[in-house]
């Protein structure tokens, strides 16, 4: 897939208040125009991921002769605003100082970035989406798309996804800030790298709900000798390391901002009522062992929307099932193709 940076004209004025001139947004698509003759697919990423899907989060699934074949149909990924992976965001160069906007980005919602999608599909001349897929924090933004615009689409996959923030996600998030704001280099504006320790506390607190407690057995200690358990404490070192490399901790205070502000109901009398409103064909897909959307939350949340369907899969590796189990969901997805 090839790089591309749209760059807004005009002012974009944020839902909480704030606005930004010549926004810009960072996607990837097929390596060609669009053009009218093809069928769209549209992808939306997980909270850290970016809008890459062939190269870096779902190569399994999109590519060449892929199942998401990027020389048959016309694939789109952008990432999200407020994101440390191209999109505008506290990283961003603030025009009228020359540095970081820091804190002076607006805060930002899941329905901006809906709204900057939609700019981006104006731009591009897409009239139709013939296929929406949203993983994880892509699937608050699918469902706010539809609700928002329910005439352009085809078919839409929410893959490990909720439609509203619950208090267990909520209060990581919260744990997340407090170990942000614990770095005292993150209050100092000095440069990007300020708040990197507290980044890799809050990425590990975030690393617990991506997997389940069987999913993690395979880092129990080798030795019954072994004095202190180490070697998860080990493993989380070593990814939280990896993830700082490519992010900074402003950004992810922001995602994690945005994260908390999903609620398709609000303003609109609910999600029951936003959702319930739906008329495209819709499939939801579960991971059995997700703790962030569980099936229990996942399977009702799919009876609210008229005559979608709901699959789940049964997996050990959590909430990472979304990205691990790709031969199962690809199972569930071919039939939908257009």
């Amino acid at each position: 897939m090839i790089k591309h940076i749209y760059k807004h004209n005009g002012t974009f004025e944020f839902e909480a208040g704030g606005s930004i001139d010549n926004l810009e947004i960072t996607c990837h698509t097929s390596p060609f125009e669009y053009s009218r003759d093809r069928k769209v697919i549209w992808l939306c990423h997980a909270l850290t991921a970016d809008s890459d899907p062939e190269g870096s989060w779902w190569p399994a699934l999109v590519g060449p002769g892929k199942l998401i074949d990027t020389e048959k149909y016309f694939v789109i990924c952008a990432n999200v605003l407020g994101s440390a992976c191209g999109s505008s965001g506290p990283a961003s160069t603030n025009p009228k100082t020359g540095k970081p906007y820091y804190f002076e980005f607006p805060r930002v919602t899941v329905r901006d970035t809906v709204r900057a999608f939609d700019l981006l599909r104006q731009h591009l001349g897409i009239e139709k989406i013939d296929l929406l897929i949203g993983t994880s924090m892509g699937g608050f933004m699918s469902f706010e798309w539809v609700v928002m615009r329910p005439d352009i689409f085809g078919k839409i996959f929410f893959i490990a996804t909720g439609a509203r923030v619950t208090p267990w996600l909520a209060g990581f998030n919260a744990a997340s800030r407090m170990a942000l704001l614990a770095d005292p280099t993150f209050k100092e504006h000095r440069d990007l790298n300020g708040g990197m320790e507290g980044l890799k506390a809050a990425r590990a607190i975030a690393l617990l709900t991506y997997r389940c407690e069987e999913g993690l057995f395979k880092q129990n200690e080798d030795s019954d000798d072994t004095v202190f358990a180490g070697k998860v404490g080990s493993y989380y070192r070593h990814q939280t390391s990896k993830f700082v490399k490519d992010w900074d901790a402003y950004s992810y205070l922001y995602v994690c901002d945005e994260v908390d502000s999903n609620n398709v109901g609000r303003g609109r009398g609910g999600v029951a009522a936003a959702l319930s409103q739906i008329k495209t064909d819709c499939t939801f897909i579960c991971m059995s062992s997700d703790e962030l959307f569980p099936p229990e939350d996942m399977k009702p949340l799919s009876e609210l929307i008229p005559d979608s369907r709901y699959y789940q899969i049964d997996t050990p590796y959590g909430h990472d099932g979304f990205l691990i189990e790709t031969s199962a969901i690809a199972d569930i997805l071919r039939p939908a193709l257009p």
